[in-house]
């Protein structure tokens, strides 16, 4: 990409609508080189910055989506033992005594690759996303630190195995928890907050272009008055473009009180959220 307007542009002909900063933050992490934090709010659109990105430079999108309990051999690598087995009852006893028919056993073709591997295999011609690391426990940022900064790991029985041309990196939190200073300071950082409301509306209409914008308007106000509240999980832009989708599907073409109570579940996750809303449909619906 030759400029921040470039890649904006790309990034918008995929269906993903940056704003100047994000799309200056991306440019910069893919000049340089260099992973990406994404951290904000719940459905804003993180996790489809890095689908985005592997549409637009052609890459292959490799993920890993973090949990708690998530290990490093769940990241990297496991042995195919269900092949090693096979392998083993094919061997004769003679062959089982040499050396080098065990040392097979351990070879590349019993490799499974799980993501980190994957992406240091494939280098530059990948996106790698891990997803969530807020998710993940103290222990596993550490071992995530190392990778990150080498972009090699080491298999004892094949050895190092280190990428020519290092993945694109794209790293999002929710901010479930805080990140360590010292993942910080290996990637470029952007906080995505909601969208102004025009802004929103612009993004559905990417995402949706049959949608009215007559009604993503005014769906779009009604999230806005639903974010006002004092909710448990407050609905996100992926929620606003699900609930656009629902009226469509419905063939609705107005808000009013009895279609926003029949289709809350498109916008409302959580049922005291539910309550709360059923108790304000009125203001919702800006009658």
């Amino acid at each position: 990409m030759e400029s921040v307007a470039s890649l904006a542009a790309q990034l918008r002909s995929h269906g993903y609508l940056a704003d100047r900063g994000l799309s200056t933050a991306l440019f910069v992490a893919v000049s340089l080189g260099r992973p990406i934090l994404i951290e904000g709010e719940v459905g804003v659109g993180k996790t489809e910055v890095a689908k985005a990105l592997a549409a637009v430079f052609g890459r292959r999108l490799i993920r890993l989506q973090c949990y708690e309990g998530i290990d490093a051999n769940q990241a990297l690598y496991e042995w195919d033992y269900a092949r090693q087995m096979l392998q083993i009852r094919a061997l004769s006893e003679h062959q089982l005594a040499n050396d080098d028919a065990v040392d097979t056993l351990f070879g590349p073709k019993f490799l499974l690759e799980r993501p980190l591997l994957a992406a240091i295999r494939a280098g530059d011609r990948a996106v790698l996303l891990i997803d969530e690391i807020d998710r993940a426990d103290d222990e596993f940022e550490a071992f995530l630190l190392e990778v990150l900064a080498d972009f090699q790991i080491t298999v004892p029985e094949i050895g190092t195995i280190t990428a020519e041309s290092p993945p694109l990196v794209v790293l999002t939190s929710n901010r479930t928890r805080e990140l360590h200073d010292a993942l910080k300071r290996r990637c470029l950082y952007h906080w995505v907050g909601y969208p102004n409301p025009d802004r929103e509306v612009e993004i559905v209409l990417v995402r949706e272009p049959a949608a009215a914008e007559t009604l993503t308007r005014t769906v779009v106000a009604a999230v806005n008055r639903l974010r006002g509240l004092d909710l448990a999980k407050p609905p996100g832009v992926a929620e606003t473009i699900d609930w656009v989708r629902t009226l469509g599907v419905l063939g609705a073409t107005e808000l009013d009180v009895q279609t926003l109570d029949d289709t809350l579940g498109a916008v409302v996750k959580e049922r005291d959220d539910l309550e709360l809303v059923r108790a304000n449909l009125d203001r919702i619906a800006g009658a």
